[in-house]
């Protein structure tokens, strides 16, 4: 298998998909496209930026490619709520992976709600062929995660305690459902600066770029939680999985508890959880970290490629 350069790898070659309802998504690729393709998907209120260390790291061996989720980047937005479905986000995902490699299935690794909607793929049997692995960083199935909590709530100590562990943590949804205060949360720079203090715990001493995030992501992206999470906690599914299954958990994760993360392992064939060292968003502080975790599971599946 050739390889492109170093230079070459680190140079990110844009183009655009379709979506299945007319929107354009910008699709960031690197490396060589003969070379097994890792899909990256990032979450709220990031874009494809967040996946830059990870890409620099592994463009050598693999064609990497990240894009830009409907309503945030350079990736057009839906006009109405409906458009943020899991659904919708799980089919383009689908069709940036086939478009990508059309003659194979790619790895997949995703963040925050790009692990959300991952797991929405690979969970649905229209869409998981796509994918030959997935690792999954901070984001569970909402599905999954429902059912989680539903089997906390009962007489015991322990199980009360992890419930409203969670529960804790999970605050900042309920406000995101709230009308227009998330909206002008963000717009006086309020949201900004408490992003800015979580951006920070878990951060490794020499620190990490900036991220680049603008308004308008912020905004658009309150349409995932007040379209999805109601449904889910309503009537969770059990969703099943034979797609290899990596959960990278944070050391020092703000959002999501352990149990949350891995009540996953019930509903997925291979299923690995691996303790790491960061915080949330370490995608951008770690990306070292990510980028040997993604790279030693691969290789551990035994797929064809690099070494």
């Amino acid at each position: 298998m050739s390889h492109t350069s170093a230079a070459d790898a680190a140079a990110p070659r844009l183009r655009y998909a379709a979506t299945a309802d007319g929107l354009r998504l910008a699709v960031r690729e690197h490396g060589d496209p003969a070379a097994p393709t890792l899909l990256c998907v990032h979450g709220f209120p990031d874009d494809s930026s967040v996946w830059d260390g990870v890409a620099a790291r592994l463009a050598d061996r693999y064609h990497v490619v990240a894009y830009d989720v409907r309503g945030a980047g350079a990736s057009t937005a839906p006009r109405h709520r409906s458009g943020y479905a899991l659904d919708r986000l799980a089919d383009d995902m689908a069709r940036v992976a086939r478009t990508a490699s059309p003659d194979g299935p790619v790895h997949l690794l995703a963040h925050d709600w790009g692990s959300i909607a991952a797991w929405h793929a690979v969970t649905d049997e229209r869409h998981a062929p796509a994918f030959a692995s997935y690792t999954s960083i901070s984001g569970p199935c909402l599905d999954h995660a429902a059912l989680w909590l539903r089997s906390r709530l009962r007489p015991s100590p322990r199980a009360l305690r992890a419930f409203a562990d969670q529960a804790v943590r999970s605050g900042y949804i309920a406000f995101f459902h709230l009308p227009v205060l998330p909206e002008l949360a963000w717009l006086t720079g309020i949201g900004g600066a408490v992003l800015g203090a979580l951006d920070r715990i878990g951060r490794p001493p020499a620190g990490s770029p900036p991220p680049r995030r603008a308004l308008r992501d912020h905004i658009n992206g309150l349409g995932l939680y007040r379209e999805n999470f109601r449904p889910r906690l309503r009537a969770p599914a059990e969703r099943r999985t034979a797609v290899p299954v990596q959960v990278l958990l944070p050391a020092d994760e703000v959002f999501m508890t352990e149990g949350a993360q891995t009540a996953a392992a019930r509903w997925t064939e291979d299923f690995r959880a691996v303790p790491v060292e960061g915080g949330h968003w370490m995608p951008r502080s770690r990306p070292g970290a990510v980028a040997e975790r993604v790279h030693a599971f691969v290789r551990g599946l035994g797929a064809a490629g690099p070494r």
